[in-house]
């Protein structure tokens, strides 16, 4: 008996929404970007957790170190909060995600391992959690990771497609349209830039017209994707809240940014904390330049990547079951 989940990829921000927009993306070409937990069960076995995967190295070496091994202990603790006793399982999580990329690692591993559980009672002991309950504990985990609390990668992760975190505990993300013809090309340099190294650049505070600036792109951003107004959504798209403070910890992004723009892309920034830069265009050929632009200009180290993307309108999803 095992559930396999897939957990996507996320563009945290998107720009123009600082912890509160979040965009779930795939590659194009079906490569599967995001992490793959599989939950099996162990008899009379102990819990145990398996790493594997490209990125697996990069994670600490013991189990009960990894996030993945705190998600089963929440998630166990939320059984038995319902007198529901757990069952020993085996975790096994395919890493296929590289840490500190700015593309939502850690929630990947979070939304997969939770998402698997879910399933795997679901299948085999009818027992399962609402989509809220479980959006509650991803939460906690992700906060657990960055230290702060904000859902703008595991609610795209988990969900799909473009989410905007609402202030209302009992609602916590709200589906926006997306606009279905875009490409999201996403570039990943090959060096990690930790989410609290991203976040210590940041200011304490900022200027009134910063704040007014940031309310009126998003609140102007929200009304376009309502309206399927794309070109007024990504006139927008500018960061006066993290962009400035952290382009500085992107090798080279300043000089892609310049170039992509003047290519004709309709908006180009930094992916969560970073280092990815995503850059958008409605072109499959222009993305696809943009994609090789990108490999021989932006990538740092052999770790890099680059893929043509689309939104991700599944989110987490089970890929194998048994």
């Amino acid at each position: 008996m095992s559930v396999s989940v897939f957990a996507p990829a996320s563009i945290g921000n998107v720009s123009v929404g600082f912890d509160v927009l979040g965009l779930a993306v795939k590659p194009i070409d079906g490569t599967l970007l995001g992490d793959v937990v599989t939950v099996e069960s162990a008899g009379e076995a102990k819990d145990s957790l398996v790493v594997i995967g490209e990125f697996a190295n990069k994670l600490p070496g013991a189990a009960t170190d990894n996030i993945v091994w705190h998600c089963l202990q929440l998630f166990n603790k939320a059984l038995a909060d319902k007198n529901i006793s757990p069952v020993n399982v085996k975790l096994t999580l395919d890493k296929k995600m590289p840490v500190g990329s700015g593309l939502g690692s850690s929630a990947c591993s979070v939304v997969a391992a939770l998402e698997a559980l879910n399933a795997f009672y679901t299948k085999y002991h009818q027992q399962s959690f609402d989509e809220k309950t479980m959006l509650f504990m991803m939460g906690e985990m992700e906060a657990q990771i960055s230290g702060s609390l904000h859902y703008d990668n595991v609610a795209p992760c988990y969900l799909g497609g473009l989410q905007l975190m609402v202030p209302d505990a009992q609602i916590i993300s709200r589906t926006l349209p997306d606009f279905e013809d875009c490409y999201y090309v996403m570039a990943y340099p090959g060096i990690e830039v930790s989410t609290k190294a991203a976040r210590d650049v940041l200011p304490s505070s900022y200027s009134r017209s910063d704040v007014i600036a940031f309310g009126q792109n998003l609140a102007t951003f929200v009304d376009a994707c309502h309206r399927g107004d794309k070109q007024q959504a990504f006139s927008v798209m500018t960061d006066v809240v993290a962009e400035p403070y952290r382009k500085n910890l992107l090798p080279g992004f300043e000089q892609a940014h310049a170039h992509l723009v003047a290519q004709g892309a309709l908006a180009v920034g930094i992916s969560g904390s970073g280092p990815t830069l995503f850059c958008i265009t409605d072109q499959l050929a222009q993305a696809q330049a943009a994609a090789t632009w990108l490999e021989e200009n932006y990538l740092q180290t052999d770790l890099g990547f680059v893929h043509v993307c689309k939104a991700d309108l599944a989110g987490a999803e089970i890929v194998a079951a048994q």
